[in-house]
């Protein structure tokens, strides 16, 4: 508690306590994490009135709940998890996801056994990004642009920042657009546009839609199946992105027009922030 590096916690009763039932419950870790997760200070709402602001401006006495961008790692998982293509795999060595070609080369001595990067197939590409192999000279683009860090040094927090490139990341990475039309395929299973909208919203936000957002998703699916009936070909590639298989049974242009939709729902503001 007496740190020369930062500042004195603002609740050291707290920490004692926690310590106290910590150590009581035979160091039990899954317990100690339930046990904050359920607190009313974790499980509070972002948002803040302007007695909260007045009283706690930087909420450092955890007066309303903290709004922040997904960490790289999650950002991916929610898309896989979201989709289905999620492995339930646990354990084991790890394993090389989609990456750009040629990304090991140019920082790899010529002897070295990771010079040449040699993506995996089948349920390897889809496990949880805990798994990903890590090359500290050379880290998983898409998890460096969403700030992780390269792991050269020890970094007791991350940056969270906001840039263009992560939206080309969640938009146009191999990964995320398959599983865009992953979650697609699962809406395109229900028999009309309001069932197939529920499948994906509650996947990704974990509530439905109110009928302001149905008419503006309704509009854009719209304007994407008259895009995709003149353009069979833009279509056809767009639904051949990732290893896996599109359904069949489905029209290419009207897949394509709800895989883009189902893309417009996972970069939302509210899929992407905690």
């Amino acid at each position: 508690r007496n740190s020369t590096a930062g500042q004195a916690p603002s609740h050291p009763e707290l920490l004692d306590w926690l310590a106290v039932e910590f150590r009581e419950s035979g160091w039990d870790m899954r317990r100690m994490y339930g046990l904050m997760f359920k607190s009313a200070a974790y499980r509070q709402s972002a948002a803040a009135t302007p007695e909260k602001i007045r009283l706690d401006p930087d909420n450092r006495l955890l007066s309303r709940g903290p709004r922040f961008r997904l960490d790289g790692e999650m950002v991916r998982d929610l898309f896989l998890s979201a989709s289905g293509l999620m492995s339930p795999a646990v354990g084991g060595p790890s394993v090389r996801p989609y990456q750009p070609d040629g990304i090991w080369e140019t920082v790899a001595m010529k002897g070295s056994d990771t010079r040449f990067y040699k993506r995996d197939s089948g349920t390897a590409l889809y496990r949880r990004s805990l798994y990903t192999f890590w090359k500290r000279s050379a880290p998983p683009p898409s998890m460096e642009i969403f700030n992780a860090p390269t792991r050269e040094s020890c970094t007791v927090r991350r940056e969270r920042t906001n840039t263009p490139l992560q939206a080309l990341v969640t938009l146009n990475d191999p990964q995320l657009v398959e599983a865009s039309r992953r979650l697609a395929q699962e809406a395109l299973a229900a028999p009309a546009f309001d069932a197939r909208l529920d499948v994906m919203t509650s996947r990704a936000l974990a509530r439905p839609f109110n009928a302001r957002e149905r008419g503006v998703i309704r509009k854009e699916l719209a304007s994407l199946m008259a895009h995709y009936d003149s353009r069979p070909e833009e279509a056809g590639k767009l639904v051949s992105v990732g290893e896996s298989k599109a359904a069949s049974g489905f029209p290419t242009p009207e897949l394509a027009a709800w895989t883009m939709v189902a893309s417009s729902i996972l970069n939302l503001d509210e899929a992407l922030n905690k």
